[in-house]
């Protein structure tokens, strides 16, 4: 029995950890076009973009775990072409190579942005450590950073940046930071978090071009703005990589659709991470999440169901981002669309939770300072529960919301 995981990522990772501690026999083979091991992707724009972790520290697991775990990892290659019903798979070394249960963890590939000189020096994207190992370089020399985007990515380096001492301007098409995400209310508050430590946010402005000789030195907006900078960081979102799935036949839409179980249109192949578009049984519909802590779990999941398990996929999926040491988020949904938001708390001057209202049911939660909050908003999620007539009970923070959850079921 051979199991080949597609990716060298944390799915994949995950997957071959719980295929052994599961007691599966025959090869684990994890080929990944990642030029290290596998490591944990969101300390790159926090402690190891700042230097406060190590290479060592954010990996998976030490590179001798592998070998010990008799699980054999490919890097610095890619699968070129998957013949799901042969079960085959050809590498980017020419080497074909058979397998009986497969996962397809490919993740996502950053949104390149074509403007004018988008090829100057000094213009980064950040997905791999190479790429975060590259910027860290580069930021040592550099005094003024713009930073393009109003979501994770960007919001998180601002912060980062600026504690190390740099000047960082945020230029982004939203209204607020996060505002796609989680509204303008709860945008305005970290938006106003990030401007209060001297981020500078430029909102509602899109790309021009970049100006300089052979180094970036000007950010230009179609309104006219114009800064000043020595280095520049684009988070503009990223978009699945299914490409090989596509070329082996495997049904796709936004990403690789499978059913609640992870096993996608080809029996035996999985699919888990940024490309699964799974059939929730949380949500009553497919969704796709690029978050860390669902491509974690579903490698799990994905292990379970390869060893015949037929487990459902039934984890509330879970989001947190921090902005330095300024503060942090944590999250539970996620919410397409919402008809209104709930607040439990004050968020210009407190901790709160914002509860996202679709329907009369639980959407999503966000929560500021009251985690407590979420093992409620995620029991209300996973049971899609009425809570139309709760929003009193909710917005009062002298209320106990165990007894919401014991009213409504």
């Amino acid at each position: 029995m051979r199991y080949l995981l597609i990716g060298g990522g944390i799915a994949s990772a995950n997957c071959a950890r719980h295929l052994r501690e599961q007691g599966a026999e025959g090869e684990v083979l994890i080929v990944g076009r990642e030029l290290d091991p596998p490591y944990n992707r969101p300390p790159l724009t926090k402690k190891y973009m700042r230097g406060e972790e190590s290479r060592d520290d954010i990996l998976f697991r030490p590179e001798q775990w592998y070998a010990e775990q008799g699980i054999e990892v490919e890097a610095r290659t890619s699968v070129m072409t998957l013949d799901a019903p042969g079960r085959v798979a050809t590498l980017s070394n020419k080497q074909e190579i058979g397998f009986e249960k497969a996962l397809l963890a490919t993740g996502s590939n950053v949104r390149i942005l074509h403007v004018d000189g988008a090829a100057l020096d000094g213009i980064h994207y950040l997905r791999t450590i190479r790429n975060a190992d590259a910027i860290r370089e580069e930021l040592d020399g550099a005094e003024r950073v713009a930073l393009i985007g109003g979501s994770y990515i960007a919001t998180e380096l601002a912060a980062s940046f600026t504690k190390l001492g740099k000047q960082c301007e945020l230029v982004m098409l939203e209204s607020v930071t996060f505002e796609r995400f989680y509204g303008p209310v709860v945008g305005q508050f970290f938006q106003d978090l990030l401007v209060e430590h001297g981020v500078k946010v430029h909102a509602a402005q899109e790309l021009e071009r970049f100006e300089g000789e052979s180094r970036v030195q000007k950010v230009v907006t179609k309104s006219g703005l114009e800064i000043e900078c020595d280095l520049v960081v684009i988070g503009a979102g990223v978009h699945p990589e299914i490409r090989l799935a596509e070329q082996a036949g495997i049904e796709t839409a936004s990403g690789v659709l499978t059913d609640s179980c992870l096993e996608t249109s080809a029996p035996g192949i999985f699919a888990a991470g940024d490309i699964a578009e799974y059939d929730s049984v949380v949500h009553g519909r497919r969704v796709r999440i690029e978050h860390w802590d669902v491509a974690f779990n579903h490698g799990r999941y994905a292990a379970l169901n390869m060893l015949g398990q037929r487990r459902e996929y039934d984890v509330v999926p879970y989001f947190w981002s921090d902005l330095a040491d300024w503060g942090g988020m944590e999250y539970v949904g996620p919410a397409v669309d919402w008809d209104d938001v709930w607040f439990r708390g004050n968020p210009p001057q407190e901790a709160f939770t914002a509860w996202y209202v679709k329907d009369g049911k639980l959407a999503g939660a966000l929560t500021v300072g009251r985690s407590d909050d979420l093992t409620v908003a995620a029991h209300l999620l996973s049971g899609s529960v009425d809570i139309a007539d709760g929003r009193s009970h909710i917005e009062d923070t002298g209320t106990d919301l165990s007894e919401l959850v014991a009213q409504v079921g």
